[in-house]
């Protein structure tokens, strides 16, 4: 079946709803997402969203902290309209209906956090579930809308791309979208396909992202020819809670932000080697440091005290926190938090202009999929809502722009061929496939990296992915098949960028290139072969 609309959206974080809210001022949306509505990386999100709406601070230092923790490799310009159109997207979400949380300290509106990179409190948060609150306020504003149609259950296969023709730029005509309910693969035809699929943390054993984050759009962004970057820089959050019944439970980093201390089992505090900041150091460097401190001492994990807190100030600030650890026996008035590090954000992407345009005319991105440029070689804390909302708005601007100029395609578009598969009978080569790249990517291709570790790491995943091709042409599509194709595309892109950045730089850090270059202040640019 095909199915017609001005905007088709993949994906439900705030980047994909807050875009919809606004385009359906334009026209048609369809909204395609994996799960629920609600289900995305931004209902995780606990600590908050970064703006200057404090009398004493400014754009220039939110702009200095970001471009301090981008390691050198931030684009100046997004840098400064980001931080600079914060104030007007964080009026919107409030208008929307997220209920951020007051201030106790009049004459300030609403209390502002503190996180890691930040030199000011500057972080606006819903106690300790602001990813919840905010995906609550544009869940329930998108339903009121008449031209928003939002399927659920639903996961994009591939981009279509127009034919090319007379040397003019392939492009994107929309998407083909399986139903996982009943197994149906639709035709999505759209003047504008927006990619908001969020991340990919599932693509390392060890995650805060939940079961969705497979970099479904960047794999889709890939396959149809869209240039992708700087997937090298992967953000390990220094804090996930350790423990053998929790699964990717963060530990937010508002948690150091209100002055939990960060120590090896024995009690010792350890930060203070590794950089003045100490426990509020940028993640990266936590990152590094935790890791090196585990492997020093063979300890499985590290300790986050804040003990010294009050009982009252702690379950007021963090509810979620404090319950949640309390089901695993923790009380954190009094227990340490056992913490590792855990693959968190991918700050590389789909590569996109100022305004969420890929290479592909009319494909876009926003959100975690994307790579702007805001966030460099390692995002500074509470910097990723932010730019979510101030891209999905660009985004709906420059298509505003041009709509009324951008007629519907016409093009034929053949519906999808599954002649030839058959039903899989012997899914355990899935469930094989998926566990072995998570691990490569965990071995081989995480916080610390060598070159040995990545050679190992292209070898092993070129085997799976050729393994998994010959699946996939073979056999009708699953979701499960679907999201392992992606990831495993993902590993390959992360593990080509890394082994091409011959220096350490932020979130990548080789053992063979210890020292950062000048001249490799650029971006990792890979194109699919065509």
């Amino acid at each position: 079946m095909e199915f017609k609309t001005d905007f088709l959206i993949l994906g439900s974080g705030i980047a994909g709803l807050s875009l919809a809210i606004k385009a359906a001022e334009l026209g048609s949306v369809a909204i395609v997402t994996k799960k629920e509505t609600s289900e995305s990386n931004t209902n995780y999100a606990q600590g908050g969203i970064a703006a200057v709406t404090d009398e004493t601070d400014s754009f220039a230092e939110h702009i200095n902290d970001t471009l301090i923790c981008g390691a050198g490799l931030c684009r100046k310009e997004v840098v400064e309209f980001v931080v600079k159109e914060a104030p007007p997207r964080i009026a919107e979400l409030i208008n929307w209906g997220v209920n951020f949380t007051k201030s106790e300290t009049p004459p300030y509106p609403y209390d502002l956090g503190r996180e890691g990179g930040h030199t000011r409190r500057r972080v606006l948060h819903a106690k300790d579930l602001t990813g919840y609150e905010i995906e609550r306020a544009l869940h329930e504003k998108v339903t009121t809308l008449q031209n928003v149609i939002i399927y659920e259950n639903h996961i994009g296969i591939d981009l279509i791309m127009e034919k090319s023709n007379s040397g003019r730029p392939r492009r994107c005509l929309g998407a083909y979208v399986l139903d996982i309910n009943n197994g149906d693969i639709h035709t999505y035809r759209a003047k504008y396909t927006i990619l908001s699929t969020g991340g990919a943390g599932k693509v390392y054993l060890i995650t805060t992202n939940p079961d969705i984050a497979t970099g479904d759009g960047i794999a889709m962004a890939y396959r149809a020819g869209a240039k992708i970057a700087n997937m090298e820089f992967i953000q390990f959050h220094p804090t996930c809670l350790y423990h053998p019944e929790a699964k990717a439970f963060l530990i937010s980093e508002a948690v150091r932000g209100e002055g939990g201390v960060l120590k090896l089992k024995n009690g010792l505090p350890f930060m203070d080697k590794y950089h003045a900041m100490k426990s509020l150091a940028p993640r990266d460097i936590v990152a590094k440091a935790i890791d090196t401190e585990i492997k020093k001492s063979g300890d499985e994990y590290v300790l986050l005290d804040i003990t010294h807190r009050d009982r009252a100030f702690l379950i007021n600030r963090f509810p979620n926190i404090y319950h949640k650890c309390l089901e695993f026996g923790i009380d954190i008035s009094r227990d340490p938090i056992p913490v590792v590090p855990a693959a968190h954000y991918i700050c590389g992407g789909v590569a996109v202009n100022a305004y969420g345009e890929t290479s592909i005319p009319q494909l876009f991105a926003c959100g975690e999929v994307s790579c702007t440029g805001l966030h460099g070689a390692n995002r500074l804390a509470s910097n990723s809502l932010l730019e979510a909302v101030v891209y999905s708005h660009r985004v709906c601007s420059k298509i505003a722009a041009g709509y009324a100029h951008t007629p519907q395609s016409e093009t034929y578009i053949a519906p999808w061929d599954s002649s030839g598969t058959t039903e899989s009978d012997d899914s355990v080569v899935v469930t094989h496939n998926w566990d072995e790249v998570r691990r490569c990517m965990w071995n081989y291709v995480g916080i610390v990296r060598s070159n040995k570790r990545l050679e190992r790491a292209e070898r092993r995943i070129e085997l799976i992915q050729k393994e998994i091709d010959d699946y996939y042409r073979n056999y009708k599509v699953s979701k499960d098949l679907i999201e392992l194709r992606n990831i495993t595309i993902v590993a390959k892109l992360i593990t080509r960028s890394a082994g091409q950045r011959k220096e350490s730089r932020g979130l990548h850090y080789n053992i063979d290139y210890p020292e950062t270059h000048d001249d490799m202040n650029l971006d990792t640019v890979i194109l699919k072969e065509q």
